[in-house]
């Protein structure tokens, strides 16, 4: 056996040949192949499509919806501290979203991407090189956070309109959250690489676990129970940070444990530039697409805003079912990054395009199948969140007309996960460039008519099939194919 052979271990792909009877050939006697040695294979390279891309997907689903209990949580508890420390947290928040998005999906996803290329490839030390590149990027991007929030953040908070308490108790929660950003950073950023080599459970686990702890300890730490004294905000930021540290040093642990299909190991690793580049192709230009998200949001909340409290209000509790059911395409597109970036490491490129035309179709059929629920049944969502006759009406109006096409953001969702795996993540990230100047146009456009919200929830529907269509044409008339075989790890 050859020490490639030996080296060779369970879930990597390989085929191998029956041995040759040596002795009977020695005898004179034709040679008689002994019976052939056990075929291993890589489900995400061999496996049914769809079968293997719900089985990944599950584990995020509940990681997700994990998250989202935390959200509704966290306001839950903010909210008894006090109205000033609620609106505190919405000035934070976005930031905070931000951060999660571009560490979780965007770097994360060109994380994910690289390595599953590499071991698509059967290069495993090229693999075990880039998870260091890559850990390395997220230490770095997160003391980037971490310097300009703690420097430029009161400067932001107020000219979001932050004044006075509400603006202390910003200051207060993103002083310690943010004085801490590494460690969110560095926990998404060892998920990612994880998920690049198909294990979906243990960072989902880690999710999960960090999402329960957050809860607890955040409500603890910020209201404070028996002897421990109410922190208020910081104490919920420092909740945070502990529950995130745990996730972190499971995974760590792991990672450095040799239990993964990549062992990460710092040892006699010379830092390369072409390593930083196969991550940061993807994760770099795939950071554009959430902060254009936010900005896209920002905007449209603004312009209906002018049309009072109440629409504005209705359209913030439909958006939060849209946040909410565009969490499965999320799963689902994560899913597909490791499933495609082995098929594309291997050359099997109409296998990685077969992937995910079938995660978007998943992707939109689910979000639109619960969309098109709420929209012809808007009060079973809208009714949780208030009283308000008047913001019960908008909020109803908002997703009898948008809620069905929420489909097409769980499209384009997909898709922009899928084109990570590929390495060709230019398209979606323009399609949501398209959308949000199609938004800051139409809105200024409608403004200036004096249009009704019924005109503006027909903008917003409208630019959700825009990126949908745009992010598909993307990745059909996308070459995926590798311009060339990347460089060995040295």
């Amino acid at each position: 056996m050859t020490g490639t052979d030996a080296n060779r271990r369970p879930g990597e792909c390989m085929s191998e040949l029956g041995a040759i009877d040596v002795s009977a050939a020695v005898e004179g006697q034709p040679p008689s192949p002994s019976p052939p040695r056990r075929t291993y294979s890589n489900p995400l390279l061999d496996g049914p499509i769809l079968r293997t891309l719900l089985k990944l997907a599950a584990p995020n689903v509940v990681a997700l919806t994990a998250g989202t209990c935390v959200v509704i949580a966290e306001t839950s508890y903010i909210g008894r501290l006090g109205v000033e420390p609620l609106a505190a947290m919405a000035l934070v928040f976005p930031f905070v979203i931000l951060m999660m998005t571009m560490s979780g999906g965007a770097m994360g996803g060109g994380v994910a991407s690289a390595v599953a290329r590499a071991l698509g490839a059967n290069d495993a030390a090229r693999a075990a090189t880039l998870a260091v590149h890559g850990l390395t990027i997220g230490i770095c991007f997160g003391l980037v956070f971490m310097i300009g929030m703690l420097v430029f953040g009161p400067r932001l908070f107020a000219l979001l309109g932050g004044q006075g308490r509400v603006l202390d108790e910003a200051i207060a929660y993103s002083q310690v959250l943010f004085g801490g950003a590494v460690i969110p950073w560095i926990m998404n950023t060892l998920a990612a690489l994880l998920r690049g080599t198909g294990n979906m459970r243990l960072p989902s686990a880690m999710v999960l676990v960090a999402a329960l702890l957050q809860i607890l300890l955040g409500g603890v730490l910020g209201l404070g129970l028996g002897p421990v004294p109410s922190f208020g905000m910081r104490g919920v930021a420092a909740g945070t940070l502990i529950a995130f540290s745990i996730g972190t040093a499971v995974m760590a642990w792991y990672l450095l444990s040799g239990y993964s299909r990549v062992k990460l190991s710092v040892r006699r690793i010379r830092l390369q530039g072409a390593m930083f580049y196969d991550i940061l192709k993807v994760g770099a230009v795939a950071c554009f697409s959430p902060l254009q998200g936010v900005l896209t949001i920002t905007l449209f909340t603004r312009m209906l805003a002018g049309l009072g409290t109440e629409v504005l209000a209705g359209y913030g509790i439909g958006a939060r079912l849209e946040f909410m059911l565009t969490s499965l395409a999320f799963a689902v597109g994560i899913a597909s990054v490791p499933m495609i970036g082995m098929a594309i490491g291997a050359g099997r490129v109409a296998r990685a395009r077969r992937i995910a035309w079938i995660a978007g179709g998943v992707s939109f059929a689910a979000v639109g199948c619960v969309g098109a629920v709420f929209a012809v049944f808007p009060d079973l969502w809208v009714n949780v969140f208030t009283d308000n006759a008047a913001v019960r009406a908008a909020g109803r109006h908002y997703l009898s007309i948008a809620a069905p096409l929420f489909a097409f953001i769980g499209l384009s969702i997909s898709l922009y996960f899928s084109s990570q795996g590929a390495a060709k993540v230019l398209g979606p990230v323009l399609a949501q460039t398209a959308r949000l100047v199609f938004v800051v146009a139409g809105g200024w456009w409608l403004m200036q008519r004096g249009a009704t919200s019924t005109e503006f929830f027909w903008l917003a529907a409208a630019s959700m099939i825009l990126v949908g269509v745009f992010a598909a044409a993307a990745v059909r008339f996308t070459d995926w194919n590798p311009k060339a075989r990347p460089a060995p790890a040295g």
